[in-house]
């Protein structure tokens, strides 16, 4: 059997011919011209050489199969992991209830069953809550882990691939929990979710927790004024004043290390207003601060690495942990673009908040809305409406031909930048263009944003 991790935690475990019945629904489905390859059958015993070969390879296509926005987004795909993942964990199909925690440290009980996926999960607590329908699409369901403070690390962003009971209960730690919390970066969405008075409370217990934290900055004025509008009771305008302070709506992450602007930086990265804020302690002890724009990222990519064990005097294998890293390439002027590299256990996360930056700014740039993404039952089971599936994220660049008409307009500007082909990148490691995250909101820079 094969072991699929997600985010460097064990998610299912497999066989290659579950996986090869999964490949052969998705071509009876969508075509062979639009599933990948799948690694073919041998008639002999696999040498060791030839396992870790095909095991290179099955990693690599499921991969590119949730890469792709039809392929990744199809119930095909996401039954099978969320099959799998119940199967492994050994948990049967049972009512239970599930806590899930507001920004406020309230705790929501639901009643679900362990196969519940995650938007089923997330409806149950829009019901408990009295949450309208319409609301339910900007918020989302956050695996989080409790740290000393009472502060809270995110995880990651629960999937439609899995179970959110398993997810949870298989990492057998109780500082593991779920959060409800906004899932949206424009501030401008708040005026949709305070119309209601559920999601006005939802959004003002977050701010709340946010001020309290840290993560929104606070002079003592300012700090005077918010503690006057709580004391009335004056959500809305509590809100307000806090739309107006130094990073609100941001996400912030732990700790960890940069290569800008130079190797070996400690950094705390905040993620909002379609940025990444990077706070940074040289080696010198000075702190510096800055912002990496989304619209100025040419493309990003999540890399994983395993530290080699060397001989008896290295730690154990079971304790080696995942190094995860998250690179991007960034216009930092008119004619240079330059690769910046951020290590850190949050690399996913950090990718699915440029993913869904990103996808954002394409709904809005087409003049659709979040808002429309509604979920309909019927008979019982759970449907995406259309306007949803057309917010998924657009497709990795499958062809890194820097002729693409989108980016022949680009070029034009960048004098003096060679726009490779991504496959062909200047960084240390030999990653294939399948690997990156093909930013579609990048072709829509203008000459203001040089």
């Amino acid at each position: 059997a094969y072991n699929i991790h997600v985010n460097g935690v064990l998610h299912c475990r497999v066989r290659y011919s579950q996986l090869l019945g999964l490949h052969e629904q998705l071509r009876k489905e969508y075509g062979a011209n639009v599933v990948p390859a799948f690694p073919p059958k041998k008639i002999f015993t696999l040498t060791p050489a030839e396992v870790e070969q095909r095991r290179e390879q099955l990693e690599k296509y499921m991969q590119a199969v949730r890469q792709d926005q039809t392929l990744g987004g199809s119930e095909t795909f996401n039954s099978f992991l969320r099959r799998a993942q119940q199967e492994t964990q050994q948990i049967p199909t049972e009512e239970v209830v599930l806590e899930v925690l507001l920004s406020s440290g309230q705790e929501v009980k639901v009643t679900i069953l362990t196969s519940d996926q995650t938007e089923d999960v997330l409806e149950a607590v829009a019901s408990k809550l009295n949450l309208p329908d319409d609301l339910i699409c900007y918020f989302s369901l956050f695996l989080v882990r409790e740290n000393k403070d009472g502060a809270f690390s995110f995880v990651r962003k629960l999937q439609e691939f899995e179970l959110p009971y398993v997810s949870v209960t298989s990492l057998h730690n109780s500082k593991f929990r779920i959060i409800l919390r906004k899932s949206y970066w424009d501030s401008s969405y708040d005026d949709d979710v305070m119309e209601h008075h559920v999601g006005l409370n939802l959004l003002y217990a977050q701010t709340v927790s946010d001020i309290e934290h840290g993560w929104i900055v606070v002079n003592k004025e300012q700090h005077r004024q918010l503690k006057s509008l709580q004391e009335k009771v004056s959500k809305k305008e509590f809100i307000r004043l806090a739309q107006t302070l130094k990073y609100y709506g941001y996400l912030k992450f732990d700790p960890c290390l940069t290569d800008f602007p130079e190797k070996g930086c400690h950094v705390v990265v905040s993620a909002g207003n379609n940025e990444l804020n990077f706070q940074v302690r040289l080696p010198s002890e000075q702190t510096k601060e800055g912002s990496f724009k989304v619209t100025r990222m040419r493309c990003w990519r999540v890399t994983s690495s395993v530290p080699m064990n060397n001989g008896p005097s290295g730690s154990s294998p079971g304790k080696s942990e995942v190094k995860l890293e998250l690179a991007f390439e960034y216009l930092m002027s008119k004619d240079r673009l330059q690769w910046v590299t951020i290590t850190s256990p949050q690399a996913i996360m950090l990718s699915i908040c440029l993913q869904s930056m990103v996808d954002e700014l394409m709904v809005k740039k087409s003049g659709g809305s979040i808002r429309k993404r509604s979920r309909r039952r019927v008979n019982g089971a759970l449907r995406r409406s259309d306007s949803q599936q057309a917010v998924k994220s657009p497709p990795l660049l499958d062809s890194p031909d820097a002729s693409r008409e989108p980016m022949a307009k680009l070029s034009s500007k960048l004098t003096s930048v060679s726009l490779r082909g991504i496959s062909h990148s200047s960084s240390t490691n030999d990653v294939g263009a399948n690997d990156f995250h093909g930013n579609y909101a990048f072709e829509g820079i203008g000459d203001e944003d040089l």
